[in-house]
């Protein structure tokens, strides 16, 4: 198995964080995995993405020109990333702030209204783990007792009382994607 993710936004909704849980549950499941951060100098509001490998064997390099996973949450992304999504891939993503919807037939496509959710539950904190959840139900390439050992483990400890919360929310986001059909014009 080797998953190749690319996981992009605004600085500020969690982009790093999720995917640095990602990759600690992939250290936790005794896989190779590489974690490569890219954010502009901004620190919220900026773009910021991450990719993500996990691999059952050796990674050769951390640099990928095209993604079997995309999850989007902002315009500039989506922009920038579905096209990059090899043919068979997943794109995931937020409607918010979206104003050109994915438009690719040889992907599969799934939308997380995850900061709807987080604005319900009255805690925008758990909007990435919402769309954390959302990914891992759709394709679960980290089983959930590692992504609760990598929550721990890229939380600082003064924070750990916020786990059981962020465990909740990633069970939300499995709850709520949903598949997106295209209408052929």
């Amino acid at each position: 198995m080797k998953e190749e993710i690319i996981i992009a936004g605004f600085g500020g909704q969690g982009v790093l964080s999720m995917g640095k849980i990602l990759a600690y549950s992939g250290v936790m499941q005794g896989q190779e995995v590489t974690w490569m951060p890219s954010y502009g100098p901004e620190m919220r509001g900026g773009t910021a993405n991450v990719t993500v490998v996990l691999s059952d064997n050796r990674i050769s390099s951390p640099i990928l020109h095209a993604f079997d996973t995309a999850i989007i949450l902002n315009q500039q992304s989506m922009d920038k990333f579905e096209p990059l999504v090899k043919p068979g891939g997943l794109l995931l993503y937020d409607p918010n702030g979206i104003t050109r919807h994915p438009e690719r037939d040889d992907i599969n496509i799934y939308k997380i209204e995850a900061a709807e959710e987080a604005a319900q539950l009255k805690s925008a904190k758990t909007f990435n783990m919402i769309v954390l959840g959302a990914f891992l139900k759709v394709k679960p390439v980290v089983e959930m007792e590692n992504v609760l050992k990598g929550l721990k483990k890229s939380l600082p400890e003064r924070h750990h009382h916020l786990i059981p919360m962020n465990e909740k929310a990633i069970q939300r986001g499995g709850e709520i994607v949903k598949e997106v059909t295209l209408v052929k014009a």
